[in-house]
């Protein structure tokens, strides 16, 4: 059993401005205000995938940057509020803030999710501030920016097989060729202990954890 950690960093969209407009009908020459709110920024979510086993992506992506909301639109209308984006992790990853050590979710079933970043509110358009001594206001607000910090992964990784011999007789090696099939391998360092793992696809859709244990 080895303890797999991975750290990356997360924010939410920020929210859209609100916009500043104003109404430009044939019939109303003095037309009030127009502009819109913003739409609320997206969320990052981590949401549990059974399929995977490790957390290898993670050591080539270590950014995840939700998208902002739309700014206001014109008469009024509502931006439209940005996708949340949905990273996957393996069942059994356990999520923690990396400043605080809090743990924000211990997530165990496949499909359970929790979001990590929260996504910045929207401006409010110039709508939003009219009143009877400024019925057409020139303010509006910009967005909320998106809630952003660092999450340090964890997994508990149980190795399918595991390399043993002398130091230097290719046991290395043999993780990176496994077969004459020549199957898929991403082989990489944890960073708690020093064996080093190849996740083994071996074409038909199954796969398997090799390691290399140091010796």
């Amino acid at each position: 059993m080895f303890v797999d950690k991975a750290k990356v960093y997360v924010k939410g969209g920020d929210g859209g401005d609100g916009l500043i407009a104003f109404r430009r009908e044939k019939y109303v020459p003095e037309g009030g205000p127009g502009g819109g709110d913003g739409g609320k920024g997206g969320d990052v979510i981590f949401r549990v995938d059974e399929g995977l086993r490790t957390l290898m992506d993670f050591r080539y992506q270590k950014h995840f940057k939700a998208k902002r909301g739309e700014k206001g639109r014109n008469k009024s209308q509502h931006g439209a509020n940005a996708d949340s984006m949905v990273v996957r992790i393996p069942p059994g990853t356990i999520l923690l803030d990396d400043d605080t050590g809090e743990v924000i979710g211990d997530l165990t079933r496949h499909g359970q999710q929790v979001v990590v970043a929260r996504g910045g509110r929207g401006g409010r358009g110039n709508i939003r501030f009219a009143t009877p001594n400024n019925p057409a206001p020139e303010l509006a607000e910009n967005g909320e920016e998106g809630e952003e910090r660092y999450v340090t992964l964890e997994l508990k990784v149980m190795a399918d097989v595991g390399l043993v011999g002398f130091p230097s007789v290719g046991k290395s090696t043999l993780l990176s060729v496994v077969s004459a099939a020549q199957p898929k391998i991403g082989a990489y360092h944890f960073t708690t202990i020093t064996p080093n793992l190849g996740m083994v696809e071996v074409g038909d859709g199954r796969n398997f954890v090799m390691a290399d244990l140091p010796g």
